[in-house]
Parts: C-alpha cells; sequence; structure tokens
C-alpha cells in the first residue's frame, strides 16, 4: 500500500474528523453505544492541532489514519500508575480506516509518534485504551507500549500502556 506519514495540517481536519467519526460508528455498530461512540467535529480537531502534534498516514485516496500527541494529560489518565518522568506525551485520538485496519497502517503511524517523541524531546508515550474486546490493548502490546495497570473511569474498564523512551 502506498502510504506516506507526515504531520496534519488545518487542510486535514475535515478529513480527520470524518475518519475518526467513521471508525466511532464502526465501534458502535460491532460493540454499542458507549463512550467510544461519538461525532468527531472539524473545530475539535483544529484545537488538537493548535496544541498537539498530529499525524496522519495518507494514501491517494486521502487521510486513511491519524493519531495525536498532546502534552496535556487526558482526564481519564491516573498518572500514579506510570513511571516518574518529567517530559510524558499522551497519545489519543488514534483511527485507521475501519476497512484498513490490521494492515500496519497503526504500526506505521506508532513508529512515526515514537520518533517524534524522541526529536519533541519526551521521556515516554502515556495512553489508555478500553479493556475487553472492544480495546486495542494487544495492538499497542505488540508495538512494544508495556501495560502498568487497569483502572475504571466513569465506568470503563481501561487499560494504561506506556512506552518509555530510551
Amino acid at each position: 500500500m502506498n502510504v506516506s506519514i507526515g504531520l496534519a495540517s488545518q487542510r486535514d481536519a475535515p478529513a480527520i474528523a470524518s475518519l475518526r467519526t467513521r471508525v466511532a460508528e464502526d465501534l458502535a455498530q460491532l460493540h454499542g453505544r458507549g463512550p467510544w461512540a461519538w461525532t468527531v467535529t472539524e473545530g475539535s480537531v483544529l484545537r488538537g492541532l493548535k496544541h498537539s502534534r498530529v499525524l496522519v498516514a495518507r494514501t491517494p485516496q486521502g487521510v486513511v489514519a491519524t493519531l495525536r500527541l498532546t502534552t496535556k494529560k487526558p482526564w481519564a489518565i491516573d498518572p500514579a500508575y506510570f513511571a516518574t518522568v518529567r517530559r510524558p506525551l499522551y497519545l489519543v485520538d488514534m483511527a485507521v480506516e475501519p476497512g484498513l485496519q490490521r494492515q500496519g497502517l497503526g504500526r506505521q503511524l506508532v513508529g512515526e509518534a515514537r520518533a517524534v517523541a524522541r526529536a519533541w524531546p519526551a521521556e515516554a508515550i502515556r495512553l489508555d485504551a478500553y479493556d475487553g474486546a472492544l480495546g486495542a490493548g494487544p495492538f499497542y502490546a505488540r508495538c512494544g507500549f508495556h501495560e502498568v495497570g487497569r483502572a475504571t473511569y466513569r465506568q470503563v474498564p481501561l487499560v494504561y500502556f506506556e512506552w518509555l523512551v530510551i
């Protein structure tokens, strides 16, 4: 598959919002309604672009995968579970086009996120994933993230993962 990965620009906001909404709709169809089922707005993507580094994977057809790296701790993350570092990054808003999942796009995107973290410089990438069949925990483990704990936030079971920059 002909894929290029790079930083997103404001021009990418509509495509990113559409992709993330499609992924949320796919999860809702497979697993029912829950906190994963939401509509993403172009405005929320633009706000993320201002305060984060947003990566996108592009094919000739357009944006097919995305993730966001931010220094702002997401509300569901409990720092007590993680290694003590001064400069963590948080991986949020990852989405891969449903029809293209399990083809290596996510792994490529995470690899680029690691390169961004090293250059930032950051000392760790942290994230949370839904626990159970819905969650991407096994994917993150295959990408080299280590499970550091489990918690329930607003009645949603989560698994915390971390990758330490060496």
